[in-house]
């Protein structure tokens, strides 16, 4: 039945061009996410999909004068986009005219374009409201979105779109990337610098106007950001970056108008009186933001909760390794109890417990009663974890001059994290010692 629905949603005729539309648009902001993301100008998505409104509206009031209604889309589209990239390319010379000229802060410059336009784009709207009311709802649509109402002539003419910013990305690919990671060095190898700067915000304009016809104006900038943001998590290569950041976009479009229509018709099934009716756009941004957490959140090296996993199962490592250490100082053949192994370890006395339990599943301790004691296993590793400490010891006062009173906690937290590779360059190195700098003999590498 799920896949019966998946793969309605691209024959249906009714939900055809609203999803590979959506698509296509995702596609494209994704991508050019991508640069303006790595290029720290992640406002510049939301002063220009503001900035573009009065153009919409003029290609609106213009396909009034000429007396073009909605019969007439591919013209009326056509019309609403080329104003609108017209409005965000004035939009884009006012924020560097500000920057340069008139020395504002950057972010000055973009908060006062948003506004600025969009107050612009709200005074014409109120006058098509009751000049022109039967392409006002045409005009709204613009401000908050309406992929429901795509045709499929908006298919060719945002995977037109889409094409032309694939094209021009895999163009300028190795320009953009020398620039994007530093400036610099892409003048002293003669790369228009300017030049290609112009390519990308007239791309990002035009990125911006492909996105506000199925996410709106106000959404517009968390579709540029939010698969780039996700997309970076999993990769450090701009090549894959762009591809990941795609995907997500793609993906982001799909189950935005798939959960719309599912979700809708789900919570008006047992409604009589009132429908209720998730909207598309904001559907679409909301499932890009969730992937975007998703990501921030179990990303294999970047995810924060991997990267605490991680950490907690470090410090485990290292209370055992601390443990096994401290019962082999006392003494290798004598049990211990709990209490006298909590004297060294500020933990839990349920989280202690624990370790232990998990320590003598390991079958690196014994317990006999309420006791434990060192198994041959967990000798061998308390005794290679003592000889680490100690070489490091000895690393730190004979070679790099270290008081032999400064070495004991240094060692304490690389004994952890030593290698066997590392281990072997040390004793070579320190030509295999016998006694750290406090004349306590290291075990040899044979016994362990």
């Amino acid at each position: 039945m799920l896949a019966q629905n998946i793969f309605s949603m691209f024959v249906d005729p009714v939900l055809r061009a609203p999803t590979i539309g959506c698509m296509l648009m995702c596609l494209a902001a994704s991508l050019m996410g991508v640069v303006v993301f790595l290029r720290k100008q992640s406002l510049i998505g939301e002063a220009l999909s503001h900035a573009s409104y009065p153009g919409v509206i003029l290609g609106i009031i213009t396909a009034a004068f000429f007396s073009i209604d909605d019969g007439d889309e591919l013209i009326l589209s056509l019309l609403v986009i080329l104003g609108g990239l017209l409005s965000s390319l004035v939009g884009i010379w006012v924020i560097s005219f500000l920057e340069n000229k008139g020395k504002v802060a950057s972010d000055a410059a973009l908060c006062f374009v948003l506004s600025t336009f969009f107050g612009i784009g709200l005074t014409l709207t109120s006058e098509v409201q009751f000049a022109f009311t039967s392409l006002y709802r045409r005009a709204l649509s613009y401000l908050y979105g309406q992929a429901a109402t795509m045709t499929d002539v908006h298919i060719l003419i945002y995977g037109g779109l889409a094409l032309i910013v694939i094209l021009v990305i895999g163009y300028f690919y190795k320009e953009l990337q020398v620039i994007t990671f530093d400036r610099e060095f892409a003048k002293s190898l003669g790369i228009p610098v300017k030049m290609v700067d112009c390519f990308l915000f007239g791309l990002v304009a035009l990125a911006v106007m492909i996105g506000i016809r199925s996410v709106g104006i106000i959404l517009m900038s968390a579709m540029l950001i939010a698969p780039a943001v996700a997309a970076r998590q999993f990769t450090h290569r701009l090549n894959r970056m762009f591809l990941i950041a795609a995907i997500f976009g793609m993906l982001s479009g799909f189950f935005g108008i798939y959960f719309s229509i599912q979700l809708s018709e789900v919570f008006s099934r047992d409604q009589t009186s009132l429908r209720i009716i998730l909207p598309t756009g904001p559907m679409i941004v909301l499932i890009a933001s969730m992937i975007c957490i998703f990501a921030l959140l179990f990303a294999p090296e970047r995810g924060l909760a991997i990267r605490l996993w991680r950490i907690a199962l470090f410090r485990y490592t290292c209370l055992c390794e601390n443990i096994l250490k401290e019962i082999w100082r006392i003494e290798p053949q004598k049990q211990i109890s709990k209490e006298e192994i909590s004297k060294y370890h500020q933990v839990s006395s349920l989280y202690l417990s624990f370790i232990l339990w998990r320590m003598a599943r390991n079958g690196w301790l014994e317990k006999k009663k309420n006791e434990y004691a060192l198994t041959k296993d967990g000798s061998l590793r308390a005794v290679r974890i003592v000889r680490l400490h100690r070489l490091w010891e000895v690393y730190l006062a004979n070679y790099l001059g270290m008081g032999a009173e400064r070495v004991h906690r240094n060692a304490e937290e690389m004994e952890h994290i030593l290698t066997p590779e590392i281990e072997r360059e040390l004793t070579l190195l320190l030509k295999n010692p016998k006694v750290d700098p406090h004349s306590q003999p290291i075990p040899g590498k044979r016994t362990i």
